[in-house]
């Protein structure tokens, strides 16, 4: 759907590693959403309704469906909710508060209260968006133009090509006096005076919160974003804000390109109730209602990404709970999704969960670039792939693995090399080298030794695909295998399980602490008890030990 209706494509942190290039797409706002319904309303064995819900109906310890708001309850074997800043929202502008789950919708009243009968912990967190503005008041004469990569790169590895006709986005910059208006509003600010009690991301303050933490700055980044090419309306990202409306149009105006602008909408903060994902299964279901399940915000998390991160291994998972099959969980090793869950449920948060990827130990194997190859077969295990897509995927492994083994096999002469090597400023060689060892050269990319490589009866795409696989795999081969060593050792204590219904009171030379996290954890390895806040190395050896000696059998306690 993104590479349907994106705008503008763009690769970040290109002058990095490629553990750090992380594609980002502007898409058309209400193409997608439409684009995305229609997907939904196509789906086979999906039927779409629209009611709010008012309730979780639960019994015995089980869910049963949803109350909605005309009376009756839609019947359902599992449940997952994905709530997003709904359950008991209010958005704040200035000193103003008012009930919503957005700008203009209505909030969910009732869900949390009915999960907080049966025992769940609530919190509150709170997050912010920055105002909207009309494109034809800004004077982009003033801004620089930020635009997406000459050749985009689709999102979807089903995409061949994109043929899109790309829109850019814009650079402008708060100044002395924008930071002097916004400091006048602070005694009417929610944030500073109390009236938000609800935490907030801390890697995307608000405008008001940087002027606060950062007084050295004297300006800070603003894009201004097309929401679509059908509007002129517009994004202002790095200007998020629950000033009042006065104080929100006086610092916008003077902003550099933006002194006539119109505010389409104002920004505005939203405090919403989430649940602590402590109280959650490494399936993403909860530990109090068996087939309830959360996914996104209702778990901490910001939006976007980590919740449709979320969204997808709930929807799996609730699936193979019904049919009665083992649960679908992605270690750290595997994938940022199996970094992100196991953060949660492990370590919880008390503040808006952001990915980023210096959360995850082993990043160079988590690429973009190679995540069919990490995940297509869990996909096409699960029906999510095509048998088209996954023959084009095992093709793509043979040929990554056929052009590892020529570029070691594969000599070359000095005549052979050597004008490129002296056209890229790299020593030429006096004896037969390897393809390999050339490659490993920083000054040489694999599309320098295309001329010599067997790869013919490929598409274009597939082939771009599998020459960026080994070019990464050979400059980075020592780097990888690391990792790999690491993962090995990672791995002997994730298969380290722990009974569900072991009694850590029974465990003895336990710490005080951590036998208190062991408890309310309850973690299914001893790899996730190794990252409990609070469980010491020495508290794993003790678990180690008891496990060696009394396995999966339940210990009496003369025992």
């Amino acid at each position: 759907v993104t590479d349907k209706t994106g705008i503008q494509f763009r690769m970040l942190n290109r002058s990095k590693g490629p553990a750090m290039w992380s594609p980002r797409a502007q898409a058309d706002r209400l193409l997608y959403s439409w684009q995305m319904r229609l997907a939904l309303e196509r789906q086979g064995n999906l039927q779409v309704k629209q009611l709010p819900v008012t309730g979780i109906w639960i019994e015995k310890g089980r869910v049963g469906g949803v109350k909605v708001q005309t009376g009756s309850i839609i019947p359902a074997k599992a449940v997952i909710l994905t709530t997003g800043t709904f359950l008991n929202g209010r958005i704040y502008i200035g000193l103003n508060s008012f009930p919503a789950g957005r700008a203009g919708e209505f909030p969910a009243i009732g869900i949390s209260e009915d999960l907080k009968l049966v025992g769940f912990e609530v919190g509150r967190l709170k997050t912010g968006t920055p105002p909207r503005v009309d494109g034809l008041t800004v004077d982009f004469e003033r801004l620089a133009p930020q635009f997406g990569d000459p050749t985009p790169q689709p999102f979807s590895f089903q995409t061949d090509k994109l043929e899109v006709d790309q829109v850019p986005c814009y650079l402008t910059y708060t100044n002395p006096e924008t930071h002097d208006i916004l400091r006048s509003g602070l005694d009417r600010s929610p944030l500073y005076t109390g009236m938000i009690k609800g935490i907030g991301p801390r890697y995307c303050p608000s405008i008001e919160d940087k002027i606060v933490r950062f007084q050295e700055k004297d300006r800070h980044q603003l894009f201004l974003e097309p929401e679509g090419r059908e509007t002129s309306e517009m994004y202002v990202n790095g200007f998020a804000t629950s000033l009042p409306e006065d104080i929100q149009i006086r610092a916008i105006r003077t902003v550099e390109g933006l002194e006539k602008v119109e505010l389409t909408r104002l920004g505005y903060a939203i405090e919403y109730d989430f649940f602590p994902p402590q109280q959650l299964r490494p399936n993403l279901e909860t530990k109090l209602v068996a087939n309830l399940f959360f996914a996104g915000q209702i778990n901490g998390t910001s939006g976007y990404e980590e919740a449709a991160a979320q969204g997808i291994m709930a929807g799996i998972n609730a699936v193979l709970k019904l049919r009665h099959e083992e649960p679908f969980i992605l270690d750290r090793s595997e994938a940022y999704i199996g970094v992100l869950i196991d953060d949660l449920v492990t370590k919880g948060t008390s503040e808006p969960y952001r990915m980023f990827t210096s959360r995850a130990e082993y990043r160079l194997l988590l690429r973009q670039d190679n995540a069919d190859l990490r995940l297509m077969e869990y996909g096409y295990r699960y029906g999510l792939i095509s048998e088209t897509l996954y023959r084009r995927l095992q093709q793509k492994k043979e040929w990554i693995k056929k052009t590892v083994d020529f570029l070691q096999k594969r000599r070359v002469e000095p005549n052979e090399i050597n004008p490129i090597l002296k056209s890229l400023h790299s020593s030429e060689i006096t004896n037969r080298e390897t393809l390999l060892q050339i490659l490993k050269r920083p000054e040489v990319s694999i599309w320098h030794l295309r001329p010599f490589l067997p790869v013919e009866s490929v598409d274009d795409k597939l082939l771009k695909e599998i020459l960026e696989q080994v070019d990464i795999e050979v400059r980075y081969a020592g780097y990888i295998r690391r990792q790999e060593e690491q993962i090995e050792r990672f791995r002997q204590l994730e298969q380290q399980r722990i009974p569900a219904d072991l009694d850590y009171d029974q465990v003895p030379a336990l710490s005080a602490e951590g036998r208190e996290k062991l408890k309310k954890v309850r973690p299914v390895s001893v790899g996730q008890a190794s990252r409990i806040s609070g469980v010491s190395p020495a508290d794993i050896s003790v678990l180690l030990v008891y496990l060696a000696r009394y396995g999966r059998r339940k210990v009496a306690p003369t025992d």
